[in-house]
């Protein structure tokens, strides 16, 4: 992490990063703290890698904690939320001022062979989730806060096979603006960063049942390639800051102009 070029404008505030282990999560996490953030961030399974983005902030002199928690659907909600207080109890605050919902699955199906099953893995992580884990976080999120979702570039444009990811992506970025319009007496703003195709470990299974893919994204974005974690954390840190103040409600398309 480069500090001395660091901005600390989230000097004081608390963030919590859902999925913070990996990919776009781990780049948001980063970009939180470099910009004066302190951070929890959440993992399913790769604690290692946690606990790596943890020393990574801590070296940054910003506290950090990982909190192990599977988001597939709300069994482990109350759990989460108990452990968030534990950590604002440490460190001696009481409510958080950035919430971003990360952590998702995705799903590459055709339409004629999406099981049920399926489609409850995919609702259940991606948006179910995230309702209620935002509903149970609101009494410790502070007036003047940041709620931000990652949506998709696929909600405005189809590609073939994936009608449930994308379809649900809709949902949350307009669960977004309905965030916006209820919480705004609140000075809390709410926002969804919706990235194009990435060449992450998220869709490496997709790029490599594929390899022309990489090529064919590149041919249809305008600024010529694929995007990489590092293209959205720095857009979801902008959001937080004070300048992005009076922004709310809004789907940000983090894409490099892909179908334009």
């Amino acid at each position: 992490m480069n500090t001395k070029a660091s901005e600390t404008h989230l000097q004081q505030k608390i963030a919590l990063v859902t999925g913070g282990s990996r990919g776009v999560g781990r780049d948001i996490a980063l970009r939180l703290a470099e910009a004066g953030a302190d951070v929890i961030l959440t993992y399913r399974s790769q604690a290692d890698a946690a606990e790596e983005v943890v020393r990574q902030i801590q070296k940054a002199d910003r506290r950090a904690r990982a909190l192990q928690v599977d988001l597939a659907g709300t069994d482990q909600i109350d759990s989460l939320v108990e452990g968030v207080g534990k950590v604002l109890t440490e460190w001696r605050t009481e409510g958080l001022d950035i919430l971003v919902n990360n952590a998702g699955v995705s799903s590459h199906q055709p339409v004629g062979a999406i099981t049920e099953a399926e489609f409850d893995r995919v609702v259940d992580t991606n948006f179910k989730s995230v309702v209620f884990l935002t509903q149970a976080l609101l009494p410790r999120l502070n007036d003047g806060g940041r709620i931000i979702a990652i949506g998709s570039g696929l909600s405005r444009f189809s590609l073939a096979g994936m009608s449930v990811y994308g379809s649900l992506k809709a949902a949350l970025e307009r669960y977004m603006a309905y965030l916006g319009t209820e919480l705004g007496p609140r000075g809390i703003t709410a926002n969804a960063i919706s990235p194009g195709a990435l060449d992450t470990d998220f869709n490496a299974a997709a790029l490599e049942h594929n390899p022309a893919m990489r090529g064919y994204i590149s041919s249809v974005t305008a600024l010529g390639r694929m995007g990489v974690a590092e293209d959205v954390g720095g857009v979801v840190a902008m959001l937080c800051t004070p300048a992005a103040g009076w922004i709310t409600g809004q789907r940000i398309e983090v894409s490099g102009g892909m179908f334009l």
